[in-house]
C-alpha cells in the first residue's frame, strides 16, 4: 500500500523566496537551510514540510537533518550544488549570512535534507 500525503494540517510550513522556490519543486535542491529557531527542534526525518511562495505550494518529505555551528561548515559538509546548484559556494554563503545574521547563525545551523512528495495524477 503507497503511503498517502499529510492533511495540509500535518504539514509545518515554511516559506521560500522564489528564486529557491523553484529549486525545489523542480526536485534541484535537496538541502534547505535554516537556523535552529525553537519551533524546528523538533523536525525528524518523515516529517513533511509545505514550502510556499505566493499561491503557490510544494509538499516535501525530510529525510533527514544535520546540524552543524556554522554556515560554512555546512557548506562544505553537504555540497553547495545541494543548497542551490545554481549559485557558486561563496555567493551561497553571502545568500545565506544576508537573510540570517550572526546571531541567527549562533543558534546553530540546519540542513534538512528533503524530496518532493508527488502530486495526485489525475
Amino acid at each position: 500500500m503507497v503511503g498517502r500525503p499529510p492533511a495540509e494540517s500535518q504539514a509545518h510550513e515554511m516559506n521560500l523566496y522564489r528564486r529557491y522556490f523553484d529549486l525545489v519543486a523542480a526536485g534541484a535542491k535537496t538541502i534547505e537551510v535554516r537556523v535552529e529557531y525553537p519551533n524546528l527542534r523538533n523536525l525528524k526525518a518523515g516529517d513533511h514540510i509545505r514550502f510556499v511562495c505566493g499561491g503557490d505550494a510544494a509538499l516535501t518529505r525530510v529525510k533527514r537533518i544535520s546540524r552543524y555551528n556554522s554556515f560554512e561548515n555546512m557548506l562544505d559538509t553537504e555540497g553547495p550544488e545541494h543548497v542551490n546548484p545554481t549559485s557558486p559556494r561563496d555567493q551561497q554563503l553571502a545568500d545565506i549570512r544576508r537573510i540570517y545574521g550572526p546571531d541567527k547563525e549562533a543558534l546553530g545551523v540546519l540542513a534538512i535534507e528533503i524530496e518532493l512528495v508527488p502530486g495526485p495524477t489525475s
